[in-house]
């Protein structure tokens, strides 16, 4: 899968900024960055008000959330409207908008993330860790977007819960539901889910979408980031365990299953797996909170993930920070114009055509 971390693309359509396909990148021909958001920000002014029309099946959790703190920190209004499905890290997008609408008849889930490990019981380990910090990280944001205890969504996202527009306002995930959309659900091997609908699975199987391979470069269940060492695989279906991938990882310590049957050589200083995982959680924790910090103090949050993916040092992305903005300030003006202007997409590398111009040409028939 070749993701789009290039120079943002223009998703407007009608004065709205549509978010269809996989968070992340470019995935049979439709995803969308949070570059991108960015970009068609900055054409509609930094204190436009904006609706954001979601329709996705999930993609990588750290991308979902750079685009949740771009929307957040945008000055105008922002409605985020779902209109077939925002699933995974696309619901955590959802969750931006000061209003948060679902299409009548559109679906929500959310659930833990999830990675492929390859190699020993220390890898194991280590995504362990990174995998509750991913979860306590989306977690949190559910719980203030709700007003519910973070125990509550954990439940839910352990469970893997799909919702009906109904289900979502009920639970505090939307504020209302809105009009019915004529969208149907974003091109998805539904199988790669737990529980997927079966309503959902069916069409996968009737389209074609649950013969297309998943990304082998991102994280399972279209939930989280790639880590080195990691693979890709998705959920597999309890329904049909043979219809998805390789079995996502198990979730008692992997040191458990294939640590060789000897005994343990009492020791004085054994360190305890509880404390390790503790102290490792609560590293990752402060490191991923540091960044975002920092990226988010110098006005650019979406280069969080980036940072984070190469586990680069707070001094060297503050340094990084400082000269990027010292040599883009004699070109601010410039750059401000060029956004503002017609030819915003092309400066910034766009080509016409794509997913996005057919959207274009698909609402402006119907009207929309």
């Amino acid at each position: 899968m070749d993701y789009c971390y290039g120079p943002g693309r223009d998703l407007l359509v009608d004065g709205c900024i549509v978010l269809h396909g996989m968070v992340g990148g470019s995935f049979w021909d439709e995803g969308f960055t949070a570059s991108d958001v960015v970009h068609s920000l900055a054409a509609l002014g930094p204190t436009a008000d904006v609706t954001v029309r979601i329709n996705s099946s999930g993609g990588i959790a750290h991308e979902g959330l750079a685009i949740h703190a771009v929307l957040s920190a945008h000055k105008g209004r922002v409605t985020t409207v779902v209109e077939g499905l925002a699933a995974s890290a696309a619901s955590i997008i959802a969750q931006a908008g000061d209003e948060r609408v679902m299409a009548a008849g559109a679906m929500m889930m959310v659930h833990d993330a999830a990675v492929w490990t390859e190699g020993n019981a220390s890898e194991h380990q280590k995504s362990l860790a990174y995998l509750e910090v991913v979860c306590a990280s989306l977690a949190a944001i559910y719980a203030d977007a709700t007003e519910r205890p973070v125990e509550e969504i954990r439940s839910e996202m352990a469970a893997e819960t799909w919702l009906t527009a109904e289900d979502a306002v009920a639970k505090g995930y939307a504020d209302r539901i809105g009009a019915a959309s004529d969208d149907e659900p974003a091109p998805f091997p539904f199988r790669a889910y737990a529980k997927a609908p079966q309503r959902l699975v069916a069409m996968a199987d009737a389209r074609g979408w649950s013969k297309r391979p998943l990304p082998n470069t991102a994280t399972a269940s279209a939930a989280a980031v790639p880590q080195p060492g990691n693979k890709e695989t998705p959920m597999p279906s309890t329904n049909d365990p043979a219809a998805g991938a390789p079995a996502a990882p198990a979730t008692q310590p992997a040191a458990a299953q294939s640590a060789p049957a000897t005994a343990t050589p009492q020791a004085t200083n054994v360190v305890s797996i509880d404390d390790a995982r503790a102290a490792g959680r609560a590293d990752a924790l402060s490191y991923v909170r540091e960044i975002n910090e920092i990226c988010t103090l110098a006005g650019r949050p979406e280069l969080a993930t980036a940072f984070i993916e190469k586990d680069a040092k707070p001094s060297d992305v503050r340094k990084e920070l400082i000269d990027a903005r010292a040599s883009a300030s004699a070109a601010s003006t410039v750059a401000t114009q060029t956004l503002a202007g017609t030819g915003a997409a092309t400066a910034a590398g766009y080509v016409p055509g794509g997913l996005a111009e057919r959207m274009k040409r698909a609402h402006a028939k119907k009207g929309a």
